[in-house]
Parts: structure tokens; sequence; C-alpha cells
């Protein structure tokens, strides 16, 4: 009894933080986690299925069930995360004293169940402190109306994407001479010029006066190396960011590339080329993107077989390969090597949700939008790579399509934050559009 009179923090878990990581439960330290019986249901119609949120929901049900073998789910039952906390099941759905959610938002949904149950717990546990955690937006606000505290689940979250690392930086009045070398000799072991902090395969812009130079710190060597602007399949970088982009694709050490970057600035077409340069060092080259259905319409859906129902989703990377295969003519044997790879099954368009279970080996795996993708789906992903494989992930996390995700939660964010600086991981921020003056216009103004 003495431990129910201690004052606690209590957090009550919603469907989505179990959809976006199944161990979330153990993310609270010692504090108390308690998840209504209504997201117990919710999980139950979710853990159907092939795509990472059925994955989800069927670990989230497998650790409640392993946790309450000796215990019943009513009680307070002891986490295993090594930390003191615990879970209970909250079987209430109303409320009999104070707000009542299905009344005020005059119907009785799941979502309203479960701000029912948190409410009635916050009257139960009159001592505690208690917390809806959610992935909702709508749902926090939801809360917070009815005086209910509310927040985001924030395990996985970068601190700032506004100072979000960008792989480069632009030194000024670095010596001529320094310059003159690195142009003469390729490399420098002099690094002084960086100043102190030196993250492994970091880009810069060399400037004084009257020259400049594009290099790159190279964990690896620890020297400063040369950059130069490089023909990849046709593609020749167009500013600064790009060569950088490209050099890190066709640079066999680095066996992760992330590239950001807004609409137009060439991402996966960069990511594309270079992959295509480099076709003679791995068998095949995959290209994915995460389905997020538009206008709320599932695959299911859409008409026809599943090859027709993805294609619509995939257009965009067949757009972009469309484009390289046009800077050659009809006759050119460059051109003939792209049909022949795709006849091949050396290029292969697929969505994520066919990767699942599968080892990539030897291939260039290239994952477009990552931004929509969790971080635990990212780390799925990456996990994937066998001997020989190099792993591309291209986005924009101001473009973000998913409703539990933002730019400091998602996957791309998280991968950047993370691995910045290991040796063999590199990261460019593309900032200048080169598609047209109407999308930079549109970037820029709108």
């Amino acid at each position: 009894m003495a431990e129910k009179k201690k004052s606690r923090k209590i957090f009550v878990l919603d469907t989505s933080v179990l959809l976006h990581d199944h161990n979330s439960i153990n993310s609270f330290e010692d504090n108390y986690v308690a998840i209504p019986i209504t997201v117990l249901e919710e999980l139950d119609k979710f853990k159907v299925g092939n795509e990472t949120k059925n994955f989800e929901a069927r670990e989230s049900i497998r650790i409640i069930d392993r946790l309450s073998q000796e215990h019943t789910l009513q009680d307070w039952i002891p986490l295993d995360n090594g930390m003191g906390g615990h879970l209970r099941i909250i079987l209430r759905t109303g409320v009999e004293e104070g707000y009542d959610a299905g009344v005020v938002f005059d119907s009785l949904k799941n979502d309203h169940k479960i701000l029912n149950a948190a409410i009635a717990l916050q009257r139960e546990e009159k001592r505690s402190k208690v917390v809806l955690v959610t992935k909702d937006i709508n749902l926090r606000l939801k809360a917070k109306a009815l005086e209910l505290p509310a927040e985001d689940f924030k395990t996985g979250k970068v601190k700032d994407s506004l100072m979000m690392y960008s792989g480069r930086s632009t030194i000024e009045g670095v010596d001529s001479e320094f310059i003159r070398g690195l142009y003469q000799e390729g490399e420098s072991k002099s690094i002084t010029v960086l100043g102190k902090e030196n993250p492994a395969n970091h880009f810069y812009v060399l400037k004084n006066c009257s020259s400049s130079a594009l290099a790159w710190y190279c964990g690896k060597e620890k020297a400063i190396q040369r950059v130069d602007k490089v023909y990849a399949s046709g593609i020749k970088p167009k500013n600064a960011e790009q060569a950088f982009a490209l050099h890190a694709i066709l640079n066999p050490n680095i066996r992760l590339v992330t590239i950001s970057g807004v609409a137009g600035t060439g991402k996966t077409l960069l990511a594309l080329a270079g992959s295509l340069e480099m076709r003679n060092q791995f068998e095949q080259i995959i290209l994915a993107r995460p389905i997020v259905p538009l206008s709320n319409k599932e695959i299911g859906y859409l008409p026809g077989d599943a090859e027709e129902k993805v294609n619509p989703y995939m257009q965009p990377l067949w757009d972009n390969l469309n484009f390289i295969k046009n800077q050659f003519s009809e006759n050119e044997r460059r051109r003939k090597v792209i049909d022949d790879m795709l006849q091949q099954g050396k290029i292969t368009i697929c969505p994520l949700a066919f990767i699942r279970g599968r080892s990539l080996s030897n291939c260039i795996f290239i994952v477009d939008e990552a931004q929509n993708l969790t971080p635990h789906e990212v780390k799925t992903i990456i996990t994937r790579a066998g001997e020989n494989t190099k792993v591309i992930l291209t986005g924009d996390v101001r473009q973000i399509d998913t409703p539990y995700l933002d730019e400091q939660s998602n996957g791309l964010s998280y991968v950047i934050e993370r691995l910045k600086g290991h040796e063999l991981y590199s990261h460019v921020t593309l900032e200048k559009g080169e598609r047209s003056e109407l999308a930079n216009l549109a970037n820029d103004m709108l």
C-alpha cells in the first residue's frame, strides 16, 4: 500500500506510440506506463499484414504477453527495462465525474475511449501526474482541452531540426598556397586549416580572395582531399553541394550516404546517376520508396494488379531514370546498357514493404522519400545490408506526408543526427534548386 501512495508519473500510451516503436513501453525509465484496453483492441486489428505497422503491432503484443505471464494486467507489473518501471492495462472507457470525452466530442470512438481511460486514471491516481503520450497531434489537443496533460513520444527525436548537420562548411581566408598545393597534389595532411573539429567525411569549400577549392576530410586517411566535379552517367554536378553528394556516392569506402534537400535539388537524380556509374562494382541496383497513400486512397483500393497498383507511387523514380537515359542518343551504347540492366532485373524498382526479411548483398540500395520512414524503419532497412552493399537515403525533412512524423522524429533526421562523423557514413544537404526557375520560386516564396 505504501507504493500506491507514493507520488509518481504515469504515462498513458496511445496506439500510435506502440505502432511507432514496439519497445516504447521501456522508454520511460522508472516511471509507470498505462495502456488503455482500447489500445489492445486496436493492436489486434493491426497485427495482420506485412507493413511495418503490422510488425510493430505484433511485437508490442508479444512484449505485453511476456511481461504478463506471471501477473494480472489489472495490477502494476514490473517492466524489464532495468530501471524499475511498471505497466498496467486500464479497463475503464468511461468516467463517473469530470469531463467525458464521448459527451464533449459527441461520439465515443476509440480516441475518445482512450481519453476517458486516461481521465479515469487521473481521477484515481490523484497523487500522481498522469500524461497522455501520443503521436497524434489532434488527440494531444483534445486531451489538453479536457485538462489532461499530453505530449509527443520523444524517443528518437533529434534536438533541433533547424540546426541539423549539413555535411558541409565554408572556410574563408585559406592561404592561396594551400589551395594551389591541393590542386597539384590532390590532398594534404596539414589539417589545421579546418579548425579543431574534423568530422569524418565532412565537405568543405575553401576560399580566399583570388581562388577556391572543393575538398573533404577523409576520416580513413586523416587528410584533406580535393573534390572534383565529375560526370556520372551523363550527369554533371551543377554546384558544389551536388559535387559533394556525387563524391560521397561514388566513394567505395562510404557505405551509407544520406542526401537531404528541397524539391528540385537533384537528390534522387544524383543517387541514381552515381549508382549507374558504379554498375560494374555491384550486381544490382534496387530503388525503393515508401508508399504513402494520397487522398486517403489505400493501395488496395486502386485498380489493377500488384504492379499496376505500385507504379503510380514509383513514377518519380522512373522519371529520373528516363532523364538519365535521355542524356544519350538512341544508338549510344550507354543507353543500351541501361535498357539491358532493366531487362535483366539488374535495376529493380519496388515498394519498401517488399524489403522486410530480405538480405541485400552486393547491391546499391536507394531509398527515396526517406523522411516518411520512422527511425525503427530506417534501422530495419540499413540492417538488411549484407556484404558489398551501399545504402543511399534521400529525402526532404520539411516535406513529410505521414501524420505521426515531423522534422525531428522522422527516420532521415534520426540517421543524420546519430551517424554524423562516422567513417562509413557521409551526409550532404542540398540547398540550391536546379530543376527550374519556377521550381526555385515556389520553394522560396510559397
